[in-house]
């Protein structure tokens, strides 16, 4: 059986929470979604406005 982590922001977080809420959505090392996402922001992108979109959708626990 399969079971679905919602996807929410932490009360333990950093800053938002979304790095920390997408790593455990997806069984992941929260450092690793963090490294991930701020290497990402060296790259042309919206990866900073993906980041409050997701800081203002996702809910927290």
């Amino acid at each position: 059986m399969h079971v679905t982590r919602a996807l929410t922001r932490p009360r333990d977080r950093m800053i938002g929470g979304v790095c920390a809420g997408l790593a455990r959505r997806f069984g992941l090392s929260t450092g690793v979604v963090r490294l991930a996402f701020v290497l990402s922001c060296l790259l042309p992108g919206p990866q900073f406005i993906a980041y409050l979109v997701l800081w203002a959708l996702m809910p927290s626990e």
